[in-house]
């Protein structure tokens, strides 16, 4: 790859004809690498060797000016693919809530503000993310770890040097990689000592919660850490300075736009393809009033859905099981009402960002006009009470399916926490599953006891759904699904949406993350195929997991779906497709009554 332009000519007619005739092939679009600016005396400055380690890596270096304003830099961050914070000095300690040691070098407070806010835009949409010696010790600070002011007088052991005399393309130590299975172990295959150069003073002191150590110096003080499951990675040297020829350190450049190129896949495929996350309990969170165009508590709004591109979300009236008599009956049906009213508010206060989907059309047609579709659903049946008209009540709100319990036993059903009172559906269970097929609402069995999901699955004439259930076979939890359940479901042409809770895809919940998620969709896929599993993130009802916590997170399961080598028809089948077919059947049934 050409570094720089030689200069034949000066003939002007000659240097634009070279422009205008320039035409890149698609495949060969460079990934969009934002890189950080240092400041100094009022100055923004950067040393070459950062953007061409990015050009020589193969991609298209992008300079973000230090400034502080917020709508600007949003604009900035949305069109990157991945994003580096480079050198330079050292971080203010009052961001750490510490003073300022005797040896606390020279620092620019504008600066740690500039790249902290950088930082928190990229990482709100997870853009990869890679740190270089000051950036090492940002990242450190950003994400709830530790920094020495200054290591000779804080590390409390004999530390070596550095900080080298010598210039930045020699080595000056020698560092250990940690843990095999990382970023930095793949980069530099089966080395387990680097040289590496050395200018810093300031340090990695503790680590962020759940991110890894990848390098430590003889002295054992912190030289690289990355994330197992966010694309983040730091290195304290200046690969940027030992990238020229076929150095080895181009490979980490190489690593930072290899991640970079599968975000921008995953973003343009998001912008395709429609993104439905079948099941939120959002409107819990909040015990009246809520605004979805506003960052308030919850882990499900607009802004989050905008910097995840996700396109749609189904929010539900969750109400709890309790006493079955005619007042907490009643008191259970008025609480979903208010619930659901309360959703559709938000369509009079959002109106410009959301509308209320009731059909898969209404989907596609918000999409073309750039806004976000929130469909109504039910979790539990005890909101019906014994009224059957209260499902044609629902059906009028705008709902699209009803979970038919929760955990417990209700009048409809037997719940996968009940006690087998039914055996299955209850009588007014199926009365209840055949009004639904009639008006046209899906039956969602998440949460219901194997006997009742048969019982739903013979009694019911249109698929079926579970909205949140995960492989019983990889983990099992009553809530999840057999394998057997699986099929039945698929032969029927229903779906079940993978959920993103838990205890529901690792028996060890503490260490339940993204990749968790991902066993349970390539498990259903092996089983029954493509058509027949999505996604519902149980958002806002405990549903979360390391490496996807919020809507605007759910875009790493494309990234990982694409790493993988799934096709971009089977990831749009898996994204909605697949549900939104379940919705059209069953509404079509509706239409036309057997």
């Amino acid at each position: 790859m050409k570094l720089n332009a030689t200069i034949h000519s000066f003939n002007l007619k000659s240097v634009f004809q070279e422009a205008d005739q320039y035409v890149p092939a698609l495949e060969d679009r460079l990934p969009r690498i934002g890189i950080s600016m240092n400041r100094k005396e009022g100055q923004a400055c950067l040393a070459e060797d950062y953007y061409l380690s990015v050009l020589r890596a193969g991609g298209a270096p992008v300079l973000i000016p230090a400034l502080t304003d917020l709508s600007a830099l949003t604009v900035l961050v949305e069109d990157l693919d991945g994003l580096i914070f480079t050198g330079g000095g050292d971080i203010n300690p009052l961001f750490v809530s510490e003073e300022p040691v005797p040896a606390l070098g020279e620092g620019d407070t504008f600066r740690d503000l500039y790249e902290l806010r950088l930082l928190r835009l990229a990482f709100n949409r997870q853009i990869p993310l890679m740190g270089i010696c000051r950036g090492h010790q940002l990242f450190s600070v950003a994400f709830g770890g530790s920094i020495y002011q200054d290591l000779v007088s804080q590390a409390g052991i004999p530390v070596i040097q550095h900080s080298q005399k010598q210039p930045r393309p020699y080595p000056s130590h020698t560092i250990t990689l940690r843990n095999t299975n990382t970023g930095l172990q793949s980069i530099f295959g089966n080395a387990d000592t680097l040289a590496v150069n050395s200018f810093h003073h300031q340090a990695v002191k503790e680590l962020p919660p759940e991110f890894e150590t990848t390098a430590i110096a003889p002295d054992g003080i912190n030289e690289a850490m990355e994330h197992p499951y966010y694309p983040i990675f730091s290195v304290q040297w200046h690969p940027e300075a030992m990238t020229a020829g076929e150095s080895p350190m181009l490979d980490l450049f190489r690593y930072h736009i290899k991640k970079a190129v599968t975000f921008r896949k995953a973003k343009e495929l998001h912008r395709r393809i429609l993104t439905l996350d079948s099941h939120t309990d959002t409107p819990m969170v909040f015990p009246g009033h809520f605004d979805l165009g506003k960052k308030e508590g919850g882990k499900v709004n607009l802004p989050f859905m905008e910097e995840g591109l996700i396109d749609a979300a189904f929010m539900v009236a969750y109400i709890p099981q309790g006493k079955r008599d005619n007042d907490s009956l009643r008191k259970a049906t008025d609480y979903a009402v208010e619930r659901l009213t309360e959703v559709r508010r938000q369509e009079l206060i959002n109106g410009k960002r959301m509308g209320i989907a009731t059909t898969p059309d209404d989907l596609r047609r918000l999409k073309r006009e750039g806004k976000k579709a929130i469909f109504l659903g039910i979790e539990n049946g005890y909101a019906l009470g014994k009224e059957l008209a209260n499902v044609e009540r629902f059906k009028k709100m705008g709902v699209s399916y009803i979970t038919l319990c929760h955990n417990g036993d209700n009048d409809l059903c037997d719940s996968a926490a009940g006690t087998n009172e039914w055996g299955g559906l209850s009588p007014y269970g199926r009365e209840v599953v055949a009004e639904m097929n009639r008006l046209g609402i899906m039956v969602d069995v998440s949460h219901a006891a194997d006997s009742t999901f048969f019982d739903a699955l013979k009694t019911s004439r249109v698929p079926i759904i579970a909205s949140h259930s995960s492989a019983r076979a990889l983990t099992d939890h009553r809530r999840n699904l057999t394998d057997e359940q699986l099929k039945a479901l698929a032969a029927q042409g229903g779906v079940v949406q993978v959920c993103l809770y838990k205890e529901f895809v690792n028996t060890d919940a503490d260490k339940a993350s993204i990749d968790d998620a991902i066993r349970h969709i390539d498990h259903i896929v092996h089983l029954i195929g493509f058509d027949h599993v999505g996604i519902g993130s149980d958002f806002d009802g405990d549903g979360e997991l390391i490496g996807c916590r919020a809507s605007n997170e759910l875009i790493n399961i494309t990234v990982k779906l694409l790493e993988k080598g799934y096709r971009e028809e089977d990831i749009a089948k898996l994204w909605g497709e697949n549900l939104l077919r379940v919705m059209t059947a069953v509404q079509a049934a509706a239409e036309s009554p057997a």
